[in-house]
This record gives C-alpha cells, structure tokens and sequence, in this order.
C-alpha cells in the first residue's frame, strides 16, 4: 500500500518521522509531504521518502515572522493544487496531519482517493469569525478522523457532529526515538544536584503556566525549568515567578530535549484544558514521572498509573501534588515504571502503525 502523509506547515515533525517510520517497517510504502522545518534540524527519514519541496517551497523571514506568514499564505492553495494531482495519480490514501487554512482546504484536496485526518486539536483553539464552520467542512470531507483519545472521539461527535462511523481512535505514540538523542542541557540551564520539575513546550495560555507559578510559591529545595518557544508575552510571568524558578524562552533541540527529560525528577502539565499533549508522550517515553491536570485525554493517563492528577486551575492542589511528589521518591519510582510499560506496549509505535494499516485497509477495500 502507497500511504501518503501530509503536513504542510511540518508542524510535527516527531510525530511525523514516527509514524511514518513505523508504517514502513510494518511494510507500507510510506511518502511524507511536508515543508522544511524552520526551527531546527529534524530526525533523517527512516525506511520513509520525506518530500520536504512539497509546500512552501520560498521562505523568506524568521520562523513565525509576519513576512513569513505572508509568503506561506500565497504559497498554500498553488502547492495544494500541485500535491492533489500527484496524489490522485500515486496515492492509495492521503493522510493529512495538518492543514494551514480549512477555509479553503476543503476544496483543495484530491478527489478519489481515501482522504484521512489526524485531529491532534479537536476544534480550533480561539477560533477565527467563520474557522469553526470550516473546520466542520474540512472535517466532513474525510472518509475517516483520527483522534487519539475517547474524549476525543466523544468531542468530535457531540460538538462538530463528525458521524460516529467515521471516527477511529488510535492512541499517540511514546516518542522512543528521542531516547537515543545525545545531546547537553541548554547552556541557560546549570546542572545542579537538587530536584528539578520540568514543565516543557511551548508557551500558550491554556497551558495554565500561571497557575503552575502560583503553586510554586509554596514548593522550597527544587528549581522549576520552564522550557519552550513562547506564543504569548512572558512579561507578567517572569515577574510573578520564584527566584527558584528558570526560564529557556526558545525552541530546543531534540538533544537538548533529551538532557532535559533525563534531568527532570518530575515533568508538570498544568493545562486548562487540551485532548493529548505530544510533551507528555515525549515523558513517557523517557519514563519520567508526571502530574498532569485532569482535562481531557490526561485522564486516560493518570488512570493507567503513569501520572497523578490534580483540577485544573486549582493552585492549592497543584502546589500540595508537587510537594508530596518531591518529597516520595517512592511515588516517582511507581510512576516513571508505569510510563516505560505504556511507551512500550498501548503507546508504541508499532501497535499505532499497524492500527493505521489496518484503518487504511478498511478504506481501500
């Protein structure tokens, strides 16, 4: 089987380089159509062909710079008009990860060939006058929707009415292969024999990175690394933070990422709300023990024994976990050999690809 998987603004490429390779090893021919990644270098293609020309192709400015921005906005229905037609004459299924504009992405996908999607969001955060409807659009051209979670599943059903047919559940996968990552913590960040929480990705408002700093006010003997490239302003949190507690307001690289979740004695996901989080799978992969929120998917988690969980948005309780976590290496031990058991069997990369095969299977026959 010809298995073509697209995502243009290559906003995953772990998750990505993952599943593809996954599916190749299980025996799938297996193209990925992306765009070069503008933060970093990303993992070679293994068993996989990666097209990284496929989409914006000219990309002038920064990463996330409003000149870029542009150049991929006039970019984007040209390049999807050219890959629909290699598509309609190579594919067997296209499975999309994501789509830069659903207003218009509807009636710029190939026409007769199994269409699936990954919905890593659910709904659109935040969404734009219009976004919502297109996305209920986008959606109902697929002949199948991925999501990772039963919270999901039941999302995408009651709120954007996807049919309940359509819609398959497959778990993320544990990022395994970043545990082979050399690599030195970032050079902002000493190495320090004390306890360290990590709390990791990028910074947005939802992930509730201000309730984590107010919890930290009651935590003593640890450091709080808060580490990823910021989509909001970080004035007013690096003005409420403990002396205890380090910011690295960048993108990192895998290595860096790899010393990281190594370091972490504990990794916090103080979401407000969220369907599944690649950070955490990243964790779980290194068998790092977690306290996540319970919101969304991060239920699922905590109930197979990988985390503990506290509200979301409850300071009070996020303060007493972290503190009864640092104190019970114990508690920490259970949890980091739950998470190595779950990135191993349900969460690995395997078990996901050949789900994939097998919906894929279904779609073509």
């Amino acid at each position: 089987m010809r298995v073509h998987v697209v995502d243009p603004p290559s906003y995953t490429p772990p998750y990505d380089h993952a599943l593809c390779g996954a599916m190749a090893e299980a025996g799938a021919q297996v193209d990925l159509f992306t765009s070069r990644f503008g933060y970093g270098p990303v993992p070679p293609a293994a068993g996989y062909t990666r097209h990284e020309d496929a989409f914006y192709r000219h990309a002038p400015g920064a990463p996330g710079s409003g000149v870029r921005r542009a150049s991929r906005l006039a970019q984007h229905a040209p390049d999807m008009r050219r890959y629909a037609r290699r598509a309609q004459r190579e594919a067997g299924v296209v499975h999309l990860q994501w789509l830069t504009l659903p207003q218009v992405d509807a009636a710029l996908l190939p026409r007769g060939v199994p269409l699936v999607l990954t919905a890593h969001d659910v709904a659109p955060r935040e969404p734009r006058p219009g976004q919502r409807a297109a996305w209920r659009r986008l959606l109902g051209r697929m002949d199948a929707v991925v999501v990772h979670t039963e919270h999901g599943r039941d999302r995408l059903i009651d709120e954007i009415g996807v049919p309940r047919d359509r819609v398959r559940v497959i778990a993320h996968g544990a990022f395994e292969h970043l545990t082979t990552s050399g690599g030195e913590l970032p050079p902002e960040l000493a190495a320090g024999d004390g306890p360290v929480v990590l709390c990791f990705g990028l910074v947005r408002p939802y992930k509730g990175v201000d309730v984590l700093l107010d919890a930290w006010q009651g935590v003593q003997d640890a450091e709080l690394w808060i580490v990823g490239l910021p989509k909001m302003d970080l004035a007013s949190l690096r003005a409420s933070a403990a002396p205890s507690v380090r910011f690295v307001d960048r993108f990192v690289s895998d290595g860096e990422a790899a010393a990281l979740f190594r370091r972490a004695d504990l990794v916090v996901l103080p979401y407000r709300e969220i369907d599944q989080s690649g950070v955490l799978f990243t964790a779980l992969a290194f068998g790092a023990p977690l306290l996540l929120t319970a919101v969304g998917g991060f239920t699922e988690i905590a109930a197979a024994g990988a985390a503990r969980s506290v509200p979301p948005g409850d300071s009070i309780a996020l303060a007493a976990e972290l503190r009864a976590l640092l104190a019970d290496p114990g508690a920490r031990a259970r949890l980091s050999a739950c998470a190595r058991e779950l990135a191993t069997g349900p969460f690995s990369w395997a078990t996901i690809a050949r789900q994939h095969l097998d919906l894929y299977a279904e779609l073509t026959a």
